[in-house]
């Protein structure tokens, strides 16, 4: 999950609006909303809201809820450039129904897109849990909200971070047709391995913890398959986990207030699952909360994931580990509804550029690789461009890279010409002069294959983890997938 956000870089108070050939379009913007019909007839028109802080006074903001119950929140630049960013969260969150709080959120959160004349759309999804293709078409759904109430953009861009950069990985292919809605796709600091394979070694943290920890469950308590990742009944909380994490790892304390033994549990854990220190909680998390949303919630208690074959290594005791660790097998039909909900086929129709941080804790840099190696699967390579930098967030990177490759993908779009990582890296000082949040791009660096980070399941060394014609017969089969 990416709601537990890691301190940003220091943003200036007030920023500077890139001078250029933006027109004031607030009379035209006020017109249309007024004119406009919504999306759907029995749907509210958004309603005019204050902007977030960063935005007063420089945009005009709305929310509202879409004909499926999404909320979703929208700004308009007051100098509108004439294009849209449409923008998938990450998560996922884990409530019952949608969240309005989220876009609002996301907005403040990524208000340099509105700094750069873009106006923003963002859904909060119908609900919480684990649903790609519904988080897709949410994102597409208030796309077309805004154009019913705003009028069609110049050019639409999608951009999704952390799941949501599956989510928008998931919009292009679905919805980013050649002559369709959308020109361009922004993924950042995206979980693009595909839900088959990108929780893998989550599940390896699920089965290690508890091989060392034995607290989840106690032996007191009801067992169950750790591939549930929590029983669907149980009442545990996060402050509950975060208290028996500790009991066994210390993480919380400094080191030298750990135990003996909580200090060997936090060293094997770690060195076995790669998963670093400072993350540790928040991947625990998702392992056990968000895999009971997967298993219980959206595949009527079935089991997608498998640690079969796998060989765990860098303990103290590796023969012991791999003797007495949990072991497990996927159920055929749960692994094919959540590949065909989430995988990505790589059939893109449109320029794609990714920004990931080289040290991103939560998604590990190597989904680059897995994302690459699918869209090379494809035959889609060419509309791919990766930029990496020296930062070690995930759920916010540097203003400037952000306004730099909006940029750089528009600049492809309009010219035709591709850029590439160097020209990319070298056209973000003049967007830091503004933002000064730094620029960290390392054109040079190629990141390992997924299957170097993540310990890869028999047949998981293929990409894509889900072809186009697989997809195409998947989706003639009525049930298939995760249902919104």
């Amino acid at each position: 999950m990416d709601r537990s956000r890691t301190p940003a870089p220091a943003r200036r108070t007030s920023r500077r609006r890139r001078a250029g050939t933006l027109t004031s379009l607030a009379a035209a913007v006020t017109a249309a909303f007024t004119a406009a019909p919504p999306a759907h007839a029995d749907t509210p028109p958004p309603a005019a809201v204050s902007c977030p802080a960063d935005l007063a006074g420089r945009a005009a903001c709305y929310t509202g809820t879409d004909a499926n119950g999404a909320a979703y929140a929208i700004a308009v630049p007051e100098h509108w450039n004439g294009s849209l960013v449409v923008h998938a969260h990450g998560g996922p969150d884990l409530g019952a129904g949608s969240d309005p709080q989220r876009s609002v959120d996301d907005l403040a959160r990524w208000s340099v897109m509105v700094d750069e004349g873009y106006a923003w759309a963002g859904s909060s999804y119908r609900r919480g849990g684990y649903g790609t293709r519904m988080a897709a078409e949410d994102t597409e759904n208030v796309r077309r909200v805004f154009v019913a109430n705003f009028g069609e953009p110049g050019r639409t861009y999608v951009h999704g971070q952390s799941w949501g950069g599956n989510v928008a990985a998931k919009v292009a292919e679905v919805y980013g047709t050649r002559g369709g809605p959308y020109d361009g796709a922004l993924l950042t600091s995206g979980v693009l391995g595909g839900g088959s394979r990108g929780y893998d070694y989550r599940v390896d943290l699920r089965v290690v913890y508890q091989y060392y920890c034995r607290n989840l469950p106690r032996p007191t308590e009801p067992q169950y398959p750790l591939w549930q990742g929590l029983r669907a009944d149980s009442t545990l909380t996060t402050a509950g986990l975060r208290a028996r994490l500790q009991e066994c790892t210390g993480n919380a304390s400094p080191p030298q207030e750990r135990t003996a033994l909580q200090q060997r549990n936090l060293d094997d854990i770690l060195a076995v699952t790669g998963v670093p220190e400072r993350t540790l909680e928040s991947h625990l998390r998702f392992a056990v909360f968000t895999f009971r949303d997967v298993v219980h919630e959206r595949l009527g208690g079935r089991n997608p994931f498998s640690d079969r074959g796998v060989r765990y290594s860098g303990s103290h005791d590796d023969k012991a580990l791999n003797a007495g660790v949990e072991r497990f097998t996927a159920d055929p039909t749960a692994v094919r509804d959540l590949s065909y909900d989430s995988d990505l086929t790589g059939k893109v129709a449109i320029p794609v550029l990714t920004l990931h941080a080289i040290d991103d804790p939560t998604a590990f840099v190597e989904h680059e690789s897995a994302y690459r190696a699918t869209l090379t699967g494809a035959g889609r390579d060419s509309r791919l461009v990766q930029t990496l930098t020296h930062e070690s967030e995930h759920s916010e990177l540097s203003d400037a890279e952000y306004a730099n490759s909006i940029a750089a993908l528009d600049g492809w779009v309009r010219t035709g010409r591709k850029p590439t990582p160097r020209t990319v890296a070298a056209s973000c000082p003049a967007f830091d002069r503004t933002y000064a949040t730094g620029c960290f791009y390392d054109p040079g660096f190629h990141p390992a294959s997924y299957a170097s980070r993540v310990h890869p399941r028999p047949g998981g060394l293929h990409w894509p983890a889900m072809t186009a014609e697989q997809e195409k017969r998947w989706s003639r089969i009525d049930g298939i997938g995760i249902a919104p």
